[in-house]
This record gives structure tokens, sequence and C-alpha cells, in this order.
């Protein structure tokens, strides 16, 4: 075996490297199951070979290597962490990746890879959960303010008496800016919101979408609340009860609200709530509740249920809260 792979790694002018890199590839997709002398080898050889190839050789050997049951988790990890038009295959099909690098690269590699890894076949609970934990990261992390850099912190001069601006001049300049203001204030109040426009509106991310659509396919309904609860920023009682209208009537609204595609969201109903995919009229019973309701009608009702939750949702932390208060106040 060693002498194979060494025959493979020595230098020839009349051998291109994408020759053997996918030589390389197919002599170990025929050793399978390797021994750990065989995959520590293969781990030497791959990264050179690969990084030399093309890009069209990098794809077929990723493609193959997806379909092997065993590969070194330093390859796994080495490929998984590619661009994404490389990895995807892998990322997305590979049955020999471990939980602990399938959860390294989602944290390294950004929203397409955790994408891709969202997509794959089975996912166990501890890989779900750092997903849903790193997206809660990243919520967390928009919503902080942006501190002033060194250079903006520095208070600018005050101008010279010579160079201010008449006062009046400065007067007249803000009352026009005022009345743009409004102007522009009133416009967009006129303007009708298209249902494609979802500014200031509670949106699904695409993991949170496709986790959504991979609990409902497997009709696992405990993950699928833990998902809803994430998307909607609430408690997981408000999940669990919207989900418990069986008529589907609520979660509906629910998914028109937070802007899931009617695809999606229709897939999403007729696994959940299985009379929902009886046929009538040539489309599914969940095709027509989808179709009957109104965005704006249902933003303003998961808006409310919302602010519902809010003042509901873990009561002894505000019991406490309120006896301070009381307290206080004798």
């Amino acid at each position: 075996m060693r002498d194979r792979f060494r025959d493979l790694e020595a230098p020839s002018a009349s051998r291109k490297k994408d020759v053997v890199l996918m030589a390389t590839v197919s002599s170990f997709e025929g050793l399978q199951p390797p021994t750990r002398s065989e995959l520590r080898q293969f781990a030497e050889l791959f990264t050179p070979l690969f990084q030399a190839s093309s890009d069209e050789a990098k794809r077929q050997a990723v493609a193959a290597l997806s379909q092997c049951p065993q590969i070194p988790q330093a390859v796994a990890l080495f490929v998984g962490s590619q661009p994404i038009a490389v990895a995807a295959p892998f990322l997305t099909a590979s049955p020999a990746i471990d939980d602990d690098t399938l959860i390294t690269i989602a944290r390294t590699q950004g929203t397409a890879h955790m994408k891709a890894i969202v997509s794959r076949d089975a996912l166990s609970p501890r890989v779900i959960d750092a997903l849903v934990g790193l997206r809660q990261a990243e919520r967390r992390l928009a919503a902080l303010p942006v501190e002033p850099t060194a250079a903006e912190s520095i208070p600018s001069p005050t101008p010279p008496l010579g160079a201010s601006v008449d006062a009046g001049d400065a007067a007249a300049r803000l009352a026009n800016e005022e009345e743009m203001r409004d102007r522009i204030r009133d416009l967009a109040g006129r303007a009708p919101r298209t249902d494609d426009d979802r500014l200031g509106l509670r949106s699904l991310s695409a993991i949170q979408a496709a986790l959504l659509v991979r609990f409902a396919r497997t009709r696992d309904a405990t993950l699928f609340a833990t998902a809803l609860a994430d998307a909607l920023s609430a408690s997981r009682w408000l999940a669990e009860r919207i989900m418990l209208d069986i008529s589907g009537q609520q979660l509906a609204t629910t998914l028109t609200s937070l802007g899931l595609a009617f695809p999606d969201a229709v897939f999403v109903l007729e696994k959940l709530y299985p009379h929902l995919a009886e046929p009538q009229h040539s489309v599914t019973r969940a095709w027509m509740v989808l179709d009957a309701l109104d965005p704006e009608e249902c933003n303003a009702r998961v808006e409310a249920w919302r602010r519902a939750d809010n003042y509901t949702y873990l009561p002894q932390v505000r019991q406490p809260t309120a006896a301070r208060a009381s307290g206080r106040g004798r």
C-alpha cells in the first residue's frame, strides 16, 4: 500500500497533478474499509495533491470522497472547509463526517456551509443544538451597537467664527430637510407593500427555514417547536400552543408572517397535519388554508401573540421584581 501511494506521489513530467489526484482517490476507494495505516497515508498524500490540482479535478475528487463510508477526519475537515462550490456535495452527502467535524465546519465557515450541513439526511441532536446556538449567537451579534473607531471618537475641532454658517441659513436648511423627511414618510406610508417586501418584518433566515422543513419532513414535533420558538424569538410554550391547533390555521398564520416560501409552508402543514394533505378542488387543503390568509393580518396576529408571550413567559422572574417594587413602596 505504501509503495502504491509513493509511486503516485512521485513527480512525473508526463502526468498532470489532476490525474495523480484522481488515481489517489480511486485507489483509496478500492481500500474500503481502510486500515489505520492506510488512512494515515491517504491523509498525508491527499492535501498537497488537492491543492495543486485544478478546480474541476477538485470537484470530481470531492464527489468521489462523498461516497466513501470512511475517510480520515483531517481530510473531512479540510474538504468541508473548502469554498462552498467545492464542499457542498461533500457536506450534504458524506457519511464519513463525524459530529465534531460538522460542528467545527459550521462554526468556522459561515452561513453557506451551515445551510449545506442542514441539508444532510441525518443530523444528531448534538449537531442540531449547535446549529441553533450558532444562529442565536449571530442574532445577538447583529443586535449589538457598533462602537465608534478611535478616529471617529475624536471630536472634530470647532470651526473658526469666520467660517460659521449664518443662523438664518442654517435654520432654513434644517426646515427644508425636515420637510423632505415628512414627504418621504408620507410617500412610504402610501406605497403598498408587496408580498416580497419584508422590510421591518420578522423573517426566517435560510437556516431557520431549512430546519423547519427538515423537522416537518421527519415529523419531529419536539425539534420543530424548538426551531419555531427560535424563529419567533419567543418561548417554547408559544410555539407548542401554535402547533396544538390541529386545524393548522395558527401554524399557517405563523409561517405566513415569518415569510416561509409558499411551497415550503404547504409541505410543512401537510406533514404535521396529515388531514391537510387531502386533495380538494385539484389542490390540497393546506394549499387552500394558506391561500386564504392575508399577510398583513398574519403579521398583526403573530405580533400580538408575541407581545402576550412576553408578558406571561417566565413569571417566576417577574414576581420577585414586583415584590421588591412593592416593598420599596411601603
